[in-house]
């Protein structure tokens, strides 16, 4: 194996750390909206807090990793954890798979986005390969964590590996090596592919490990190939431009010191490539090329996030343009000075001493609130506001980023979700198949 080349931060002079108090408070306010935002029929979470949104199954994921944590830090029993758990399984287990256009899902795969009660597909979405990976991470997670011999823990075992091994993935492939984005009753297979360093880094691994329909070794090396490494101004790594690229598969999966074939060759690893790109992205924040409001080295963080709308004004005599939700990256962009507080915070486990000061930063621009759900989820202090506020704030908060901000807290401090994911055969056995040696494999 090679060696693994470590960057070294140049020390930071900011803000002081925040105390083990202040975490608590942000991950347990973070929690808070699983608990709300959630049906109680169908356990189905919430894509984001407005009003009739209906669930996203990457945030149902979500819910279904931090039970754990929730569990364990006494937030709620063991026991009820393991009944909201077995609650949203038994819907999936019991949910209609088929070619209908308002099924629940096909070929053990989901649609992206579900009617709360009813679980039917809404939208006319697509049946997303990568929304239902992060699905069965959060099963797994569950499944590993509930070992107890009572019954609902042993269901919750048996429905979390059905469900798993239900997903056809050579299915997805659609005849290629790669797995595809998608399908679409009305029109069949999505004409893109997981191919390109990004979030899919997990679902290949989740395909590679299981046992009922496994991809076949080609097909990560397919995934692979086509890769970008690069150097970014003193950095160089695997690239790819927003923050969550470099955060999710770090949820369930602990990539420290096991390599695969890529990253042996480059004397690197994943965790390492998230680190350099946590750097990356506050040193375009500091160079701050197109002069937004704000950008420094406390305050930056671009990903896919909320934004203040699709619209093109002119401020302070420079014209901008402004997106909604979209894919913000650094350095290339794109870019609209939308900042997400959660993208920092899942980058926690990967380079504290910056992250801490930029968590406190955004605190002291209140915006946490401790009543509600925790961290706004973007902000924007260029576009402009109407008289008597400080910046644009996004009005919402999304399952999906509430996950990261309060699973990779836990990473950071215990370790929990990645203990957990050590056991997981699926997982084991996923790494091997890609070529991932050493560490704790």
């Amino acid at each position: 194996m090679g060696e693994v080349m470590r960057y070294k931060g140049a020390p930071f002079d900011g803000p002081p750390p925040l105390s083990d108090e202040n975490l608590d408070a942000i991950q347990a306010t973070t929690l808070r909206y699983y608990v709300h935002e959630i049906s109680p029929t169908t356990g189905l979470i919430r894509d984001k807090s407005q009003a009739g949104a209906p669930s996203s199954i990457a945030a149902v994921g979500m819910a279904l990793s931090t039970a754990p944590l929730v569990a364990e830090r006494g937030i709620r029993t063991r026991a009820l954890m393991a009944h909201r758990v077995l609650r949203v399984l038994r819907f999936f287990a019991d949910s209609l798979q088929g070619t209908e256009p308002e099924a629940t899902g096909y070929k053990g795969f989901y649609y992206h986005f579900l009617d709360m009660e009813t679980g039917r597909r809404v939208w006319n979405c697509e049946l997303s390969t990568i929304d239902s990976a992060f699905l069965f991470a959060g099963m797994l997670v569950a499944a590993t964590y509930f070992d107890h011999d009572e019954a609902d823990e042993a269901e919750i075992r048996r429905l979390a590996r059905q469900l798993y091994e239900r997903a056809d993935w050579n299915w997805a492939r659609d005849g290629d090596a790669s797995v595809t984005h998608g399908w679409r009753p009305e029109t069949g297979f999505i004409p893109h592919r997981w191919t390109g360093y990004d979030e899919a880094l997990l679902l290949y691994v989740l395909g590679l490990g299981s046992p009922s329909h496994p991809l076949p070794e080609e097909s990560y090396a397919a995934y692979t190939s086509t890769y970008h490494w690069k150097h970014v101004y003193e950095h160089e790594y695997l690239y790819s431009g927003p923050l969550f690229t470099h955060h999710l598969s770090h949820i369930w999966i602990d990539f420290r010191d096991i390599q695969d074939v890529f990253m042996r060759d480059h004397s690197s690893d994943y965790f390492e490539n998230s680190r350099r790109a946590t750097y990356t992205h506050q040193a375009y924040a500091i160079r701050n090329p197109m002069q937004f409001e704000g950008y420094g080295e406390f305050c930056w963080g671009l990903t896919a996030s909320d934004g203040p709308g699709w619209t093109t004004l002119t401020v302070h005599g420079v014209e901008r343009s402004f997106f909604d939700y979209v894919a913000r990256g650094a350095p290339f962009g794109p870019d609209d000075g939308t900042i997400a507080p959660w993208a920092v915070v899942a980058s926690l486990p990967f380079a504290p001493e910056i992250v801490l000061p930029t968590i406190g930063h955004y605190q002291h621009l209140e915006l946490v609130q401790h009543d509600s759900y925790g961290f706004k989820a973007t902000f924007n202090r260029t576009f402009p506001v109407e008289e008597g506020k400080r910046f644009w704030v996004s009005p919402y908060h999304f399952g999906i980023d509430q996950g990261p901000i309060a699973l990779m807290i836990e990473n950071y401090r215990t370790g929990l979700i990645w203990d957990l994911m050590r056991r997981c055969e699926p997982i084991r056995t996923g790494l091997r198949r890609a070529g991932f040696r050493g560490g704790w494999l």
